[in-house]
């Protein structure tokens, strides 16, 4: 299958490990765009995109995953499906009709508990006795 994986954080990047050691063809990864970090805040590239250029895969950074020349590079790419693990961007309805098999989310948690941001952390200060992870297809919304 053709992939584009979609993740930011250093979370993410076991699973593109996996992804890339499969027998699948890792077309791009789309990570955010490289952000001011450190005490000079000059701009560094995410996890995600650091393991990329690592292993010559292209990055996109999409400021906004509706920008035009995003989506026309995703049509030209023309990916089967796309792995999403921490992304970080609300992806538009016309981006998740591209690849045949959807947008397919590892989110880490079990939903609907924990949506959004650091769902780990709040499961740990709540004391929740029970976790995992939920894979879903992202829809609209």
């Amino acid at each position: 299958m053709r992939l584009v994986f979609a993740g930011t954080p250093a979370v993410a990047v076991p699973a593109l490990d996996a992804i890339a050691a499969s027998g699948h063809e890792l077309l791009a990864v789309v990570t955010r765009p490289d952000a001011p970090a450190g005490r000079g805040r000059g701009l560094v590239r995410s996890p995600v995109g650091a393991w990329a250029d690592a292993h010559g895969v292209e990055v996109l950074t999409p400021a906004r995953p509706r920008e035009p020349e995003f989506l026309d590079r995703l049509r030209e790419l023309a990916p089967d499906c796309v792995p999403v693990v921490a992304y970080g961007a609300l992806v538009p309805p016309v981006a998740l009709e591209i690849p045949r098999h959807g947008w397919i989310n590892l989110h880490f948690s079990l939903l609907p508990a924990w949506r959004g941001a650091a769902p780990v952390q709040h499961a740990v200060l709540h004391g929740d006795e029970v976790s995992g992870a939920s894979v879903g297809v992202l829809v609209e919304g």
